[in-house]
């Protein structure tokens, strides 16, 4: 790895276990008795991939998929699992591969060092940023709000119903990785996270903002095909030093860029499959996978639909990840 990936926090409490047979695609459940990779001829066989909850993964899942099925001639399970969730299935075969794993220092001591049930499968080529956004016509009419020490100036703008007399700083997903909480803490800003349950929520929540120029401000990352649409403008939080995340309760400091990477499971990597192959050798840019996260989120494509259309225009790429 080019860098070394920092830990992340979950922001919900707690992480179910494998037993709640979670619902995954295709009717797939985290619970089933089927396991994944290949016998040793090298024949593909079942390939169970996790797919995360935002669309730039399933970009991702969907076009690592469809040339698992297509030119490899494998069964691919897509089974729809949160974080950490996924992780749990590495070591009974459940799961064969994350495809975009972001930090999660924490979860890679304890399944690839510690359990020995994971590896790490290399790169996607893909630069992840995170951090705190408002819409661009809020960034135009206050320069200064790009800077965290004018926030609290603005905060009784960003009040709503379900920010207790402070400023809402608008959160996704309960089960997304975030500093929010404690960086709202420790920065001593008059604001509180509110969450607002998914991907598509938040970009409703920009998109609506911009449109009518409502005070929004929250959590948002890189890459995301939205930003072509809205291109939102990034708050300037304390600089990112190493180690500066290392405490989750004494985070003060903006995120890093991070690499993303993949993780496989420790059988699937030594079963010969050539799924493992194609997972170790994808990799692409922040503007392939925005491409595709486009067709799927925007045009209304199918996932297999989305990704046929990159692949026919990308094979060359593509024979690169199969040589």
């Amino acid at each position: 790895m080019a860098r070394q990936a920092r830990q992340w926090r979950a922001g919900a409490a707690g992480i179910a276990v494998l037993g709640l047979t979670l619902t995954a695609c295709g009717g797939a459940k985290v619970g089933d008795d089927s396991a994944g990779g290949s016998d040793s001829s090298g024949k593909c066989g079942t390939f169970n991939l996790a797919v995360n909850p935002w669309v730039g993964y399933e970009a991702n899942a969907a076009v690592v998929a469809y040339v698992a099925e297509q030119d490899l001639g494998c069964k691919v399970t897509k089974k729809d699992l949160k974080e950490e969730i996924a992780w749990q299935g590495f070591g009974t075969g459940e799961v064969d591969a994350v495809i975009e794993n972001w930090g999660h220092d924490d979860l890679k001591k304890k399944y690839i060092t510690d359990q020995k049930t994971a590896v790490d499968a290399g790169l996607t080529g893909n630069k992840g940023l995170i951090g705190w956004y408002v819409p661009p016509w809020l960034a135009k009419a206050h320069p200064d709000i790009t800077d965290w020490k004018s926030l609290d100036k603005y905060a009784s703008k960003f009040k709503t119903s379900e920010s207790g007399g402070k400023g809402q700083l608008l959160d996704g997903d309960p089960s997304f990785v975030t500093n929010d909480e404690a960086l709202v803490k420790n920065l001593d800003l008059d604001f509180k996270v509110v969450y607002a349950g998914s991907e598509t929520a938040l970009i409703q929540a920009f998109r609506k903002a911009e449109k009518n120029k409502e005070w929004v401000i929250g959590y948002f990352y890189e890459p995301q095909w939205f930003m072509s649409e809205v291109p939102l403008a990034k708050v300037k939080l304390p600089e990112y030093k190493d180690g500066c995340d290392a405490d989750a309760a004494k985070v003060a400091c903006d995120y890093p860029v991070y690499e993303l990477d993949k993780i496989a499971s420790a059988k699937f990597a030594k079963s010969g499959s050539p799924a493992y192959d194609l997972v170790k050798n994808f990799t692409w840019t922040n503007e392939d996978q925005n491409t595709v996260a486009k067709y799927i989120a925007v045009d209304k494509m199918s996932p297999e639909a989305a990704a046929k259309k990159w692949v026919e225009a990308n094979r060359d790429k593509v024979d690169a990840w199969i040589k």
